[in-house]
């Protein structure tokens, strides 16, 4: 009865999460799905089929996620950094830098992923847990490590013919 009556509070929460993220963002093409912690900017535009199991975004500039994008849980995006090369202050001023991230289709990020603002990542690609991403992404390409390097690419075939069938999770 007991493990009912979370199941039923995690899921109220969870519809209660999408509802707020969904009001906040710029624009989404339909539905989210968030399994974990959340929160989404005002600046980030939704492709279709977004899966969050916890996802960051902090910072001004603008996050575009393509379509089936998903997220292990812990990952973060920095949109902003502060100013301190032409600041008036030491180490830095009040004011920021804000830099855009691109998310191309059917990207996937493993756990504790960071991405830093200013970078695009290509489509297909897989960025493995706990690495840091603080520059653009080719296509297909497995990344891991930090900071980010190119561990191999996925098998573009196979990829391209599950895309054909429009086999998607």
């Amino acid at each position: 009865m007991l493990k009912k009556i979370f199941y039923h509070l995690k899921q109220t929460k969870n519809s209660f999460n999408r509802f707020w993220e969904l009001k906040k963002v710029l624009n989404h093409q339909g539905d989210l799905y968030i399994g974990g912690s959340t929160s989404l900017s005002k600046n980030t535009i939704l492709g279709k089929n977004p899966n969050f199991n916890g996802m960051h975004i902090f910072g001004f500039g603008k996050v575009t996620f393509g379509d089936n994008f998903h997220s292990g849980s812990g990952c973060e995006i920095i949109t902003s950094n502060h100013n301190y090369d032409y600041g008036t202050k030491i180490p830095y001023d009040n004011t920021f830098i804000n830099k855009d991230v691109i998310i191309e289709d059917n990207v996937w990020f493993g756990n504790n992923v960071t991405v830093l603002g200013g970078v695009t990542i290509g489509e297909g690609a897989i960025i493995q847990a706990s690495c840091l991403i603080y520059k653009d992404v080719p296509p297909f390409s497995i990344m891991g490590g930090n900071p980010g390097k190119i561990i191999k690419n996925r098998n573009v075939n196979h990829y391209k013919k599950l895309k054909a069938e429009k086999k998607f999770h």
